[in-house]
């Protein structure tokens, strides 16, 4: 089955004029089959999670229930559409909160459930206006296209026979497929999510599933940028990526792609085109298995905020076997995920991003080591094929952090070796990017 699967992000189905862009792209591409990803309207996602808030703090959340009905309501009326294409969703939804605010709790599981609406109500939207411009269309949750995961609440991971039940049950649907991103259901029934930002891995694992030719991710920029055009005015779209340069970069920041959908793209060595909704004829960044040899360099400068570092210091590890393993276990039964590790004869630090379970991890590590934690650290990596031979590459990056007085707390050259990672103080993060990006795309 020679298709191409389209994502579409919250931006790009974020109003009814967006709407209207996203038919002319697939419109303009009826003959390649389609499959269709779709995010939730922008913002609504959001939106769901202050509303399991507002029932867990006992506040009245009708109103903010009705600006979300109204907020769909209003881009079906623009669009022309029959309004009882999401009322059963939104009584549904409404029926779910009033037992939120009676129980005062919100279970992982029922938290998953909540969070779905979005995705369920755009998927709507967007078959329903493919449907008004005469194509063959029709809405399906993921889980009835045959994404079944495992019962991870927030952060479901597919199964391994999850191709085969895609195949058999895409063979029963018709026309252009429009698919929720984000959300699947468990071999129990019970809704799941991938984690924020998965619908990029939905659109992925369809893609491998169905064999499709290419997977394409439509967003609000021309694609993977030399860095983020919020920091650096002057900053460029990528013409191409390896699969392992654009993985790196989505795990260190870039917030384009999500860092799972390299995976199954990976497994089919299917390429990924990131694209922008306002500029369908711009080629966007192509991603491959391989780049030719005129195709590496340095490739993008990425930053993330709250960062954690993770001091293990434990003068009985000089010589010790086992000591970094047992570290290791404990970060592993808390599903701490470390970006940076850096060791020395008696100490090994970690870095992370996001709060979560940290603290209790770090708990059970002060049980047989002293722990230091520092956090809100601001985390840099410069990505690209190129650095692992560029000689002195080192030096301009040093020069440039130099020249600003900012100093490095933590540097790792990662095992690849086409990632450079360092960490800097809070607040320092843009002047730096800023700072490397005229020295290694502008000089």
């Amino acid at each position: 089955m020679a298709v191409i699967v389209l994502k579409f992000g919250g931006t790009s189905v974020g109003s009814s004029s967006a709407i209207r862009r996203v038919g002319c792209i697939i419109q303009e591409r009826l003959e390649r089959q389609p499959f269709v990803v779709v995010s939730a309207v922008g913002g609504v996602t959001d939106r769901l999670f202050e509303l399991r808030d507002l029932c867990l703090e006992e506040q009245a959340w009708e109103d903010s229930f009705a600006n979300l009905c109204e907020i769909h309501r209003t881009i079906l009326e623009e669009l022309e559409l029959d309004a009882q294409l999401v009322d059963g969703l939104l009584e549904e939804l409404k029926g779910l909160l009033g037992e939120l605010a009676a129980a005062g709790e919100c279970t992982p599981k029922a938290l998953d459930h909540l969070v779905s609406f979005g995705e369920r109500m755009s998927s709507r939207l967007v078959a329903g206006h493919l449907q008004a411009l005469g194509i063959e269309s029709c809405a399906v949750d993921a889980f009835d296209a045959g994404l079944v995961t495992d019962g991870r609440f927030q952060r479901a991971r597919p199964l391994e026979d999850v191709n085969s039940r895609i195949q058999e049950a895409c063979r029963s649907l018709a026309g252009v497929v429009v698919a929720t991103g984000y959300i699947a259901r468990d071999e129990e029934g019970n809704i799941t999510t991938l984690g924020r930002g998965g619908s990029d891995y939905t659109a992925s694992i369809f893609g491998a599933a169905l064999g499709s030719e290419e997977i394409q991710i439509w967003t609000d920029v021309d694609g993977v940028m030399t860095a983020d055009p919020r920091i650096v005015e002057n900053a460029r779209p990528l013409e191409t990526l390896s699969f392992e340069e654009a993985a790196e970069l989505a795990f260190y920041g870039a917030r384009v792609i999500h860092p799972a959908t390299m995976i199954p793209a990976v497994d089919q060595d299917i390429p990924i085109r990131v694209l922008n909704t306002h500029r369908p004829d711009f080629p966007g960044t192509l991603i491959l298995a391989d780049l030719a040899e005129d195709a590496r360099g340095v490739k993008s400068i990425t930053s993330k905020s709250h960062v954690s570092v993770v001091n293990v210091v434990a003068p009985r590890m000089l010589d010790q076997y086992g000591f970094l393993a047992r570290v290791a276990d404990v970060f592993s039964r808390f599903e701490v995920v470390v970006d940076i590790i850096a060791t020395s004869e008696v100490s090994i630090a970690f870095t992370t991003q996001g709060r979560g379970q940290l603290d209790a991890a770090i708990g059970e590590l002060k049980d047989f080591c002293r722990v230091d934690v520092y956090h809100d650290r601001e985390q840099i990596s410069v990505v690209g094929e190129d650095i692992r031979d560029r000689i002195g590459f080192a030096s301009e990056v040093f020069d440039v952090l130099g020249e600003l007085k900012v100093n490095v707390e933590l540097i790792s050259f990662g095992a690849t070796r086409i990632n450079l990672s360092f960490l800097v103080g809070e607040g320092q993060a843009a002047d730096v990017v800023r700072g490397l990006h005229r020295r290694l795309f502008e000089s």
